[in-house]
């Protein structure tokens, strides 16, 4: 296995919650094998991944175990993808890349741009940067449950397009906080930014809180958006 260390922190302190060996569909056009990342900062009401938010829980299996199987899957996979939980979160997360990018793989992110600073360093090692942004800065507070979230999410905006790799910025609707005019208005401040469209994904119930399905029960993106907005939108 290659070893990369920094800082004194190593990727075996990577804490994972999860581990897909083979994933068509967590990094467009790529077959990858993802890696979910224990621990987030936030608690968004429609997260289908709550056993994943405690950042005191240890990880299910350990980064060495990753290691061997990209190893043994050299020119078989196309990437490896961290996601979560947040992967910035964790300073592990940079030796992970790192170690991914030494044997050969290209390297894809998923982040809620949480930690800026993070999202800065691991963008060295990255290929492709998946960012979910929730809503305009004033309305992170209402999903996240946290004040200084939307601050946070829009300047890690603005670092991945300076950044200028291959970026995609992904907008989760949920009916039972976004209306169309909350929608357009993220879509063209993103684009103002100078980043891309962003893709809008549909809110799913499965996993999420009792209290977050018993609200949205029927609605779906289709009680949001217009037949129109489906056309000019890339929609999930």
């Amino acid at each position: 296995m290659v070893r990369v260390e920094g800082a004194g922190v190593h990727a075996d302190d990577f804490q994972i919650a999860g581990f897909e060996r083979f994933s068509t569909v967590d990094w467009p056009t790529k077959l990858v094998a993802t890696v979910f990342a224990q621990g987030c900062p936030w608690r968004c009401t429609y997260c289908h991944n709550i056993g994943m938010q405690a950042m005191r829980t240890e990880g299910v299996l350990p980064w060495s175990t990753v290691a061997a199987h990209l190893a043994d899957r050299v020119g078989q996979l196309d990437g490896v993808v961290f996601s979560g939980g947040e992967p910035t979160r964790q300073a592990a997360l940079i030796p992970a890349m790192q170690e991914a990018v030494a044997l050969g793989f290209e390297v894809g992110l998923h982040s809620a741009g949480a930690y800026p600073g993070r999202l800065r360093e691991a963008l060295r090692y990255s290929d492709w940067l998946g960012l979910d942004i929730k809503a305009m800065p004033q309305g992170y507070e209402d999903i996240t449950g946290s004040r200084a979230s939307g601050a946070k999410a829009w300047e890690s905006l603005a670092i991945a397009v300076a950044w200028g790799g291959d970026l995609e910025v992904r907008l989760t609707v949920d009916p039972t906080h976004h209306t169309r005019d909350d929608v357009w208005s993220v879509v063209r401040r993103v684009q103002a930014m100078g980043g891309p469209r962003p893709v809008l994904q549909e809110a799913r119930p499965d996993g999420t809180s009792e209290d977050y399905q018993r609200a949205l029960g029927r609605l779906r993106l289709r009680d949001v958006m217009t037949e129109r907005d489906h056309l000019e939108l890339a929609i999930r």
